[in-house]
């Protein structure tokens, strides 16, 4: 009869008191002094009387490193910290304007008023320009076009990547200036 155990491959979770198997261990207090390299059972056996888990917190190391600490304690600051950062993160969204060879200027001047309060937003703006049929051949009309608008768009943000013809497109990224 052959019994089957899975490992994983990696783990996130740190090994805590029997499931330290290793022979030998440096062991650190849980106010945070050096208590020697021991054999593991008698660091658990430390621990367990301190009322506390003994954690291993660097495997690689040689011999490993044990650290006696609330491990329930540790885990509960740990995602504390990580809800924390994850509530301090902004993500960043991309918006897109359409533009055209023939834009009127009080169009332009709406197109860049949203931008411009996109960008004041945190957000980036695609700015593009589509050309159709024989306007192909004129891709400086829309260059001058583009640079007309990333100069009303200046104050509040900047050209993250310049003017650019992809195919029948004339693409351009602004970034707002309060991210970078």
């Amino acid at each position: 009869m052959c019994i089957w155990r899975c490992f994983p491959i990696s783990s996130k979770e740190l090994q805590i008191n029997e499931e330290i198997k290793d022979r030998e261990v440096r062991v650190i207090g849980p106010d945070g002094a050096q208590l020697g390299i021991m054999s593991s059972h008698d660091a658990v056996e430390i621990a367990i009387e301190k009322n506390l888990d003994l954690v291993k917190i660097a495997p690689a190391a040689t011999p490993p490193v044990c650290r006696i600490m609330d491990y329930g304690k540790y885990r509960f600051e740990q995602a504390k910290r990580e809800k924390e950062a994850k509530k301090n993160q902004r993500i960043v969204e991309i918006k897109e304007i359409r533009l055209s060879l023939g834009i009127d200027t009080h169009d332009f001047e709406t197109k860049a008023n949203h931008a411009q309060r996109f960008l004041k937003e945190g957000n980036k703006v695609k700015v593009s320009i589509r050309f159709r049929g024989r306007e192909m051949g004129h891709p400086e009309i829309g260059l001058e076009i583009m640079n007309k608008f990333a100069e009303a768009c200046s104050e509040t943000g900047s050209v993250e990547k310049p003017p650019k013809l992809e195919g029948r497109n004339m693409l351009m990224f602004l970034a707002s200036k309060s991210t970078k």
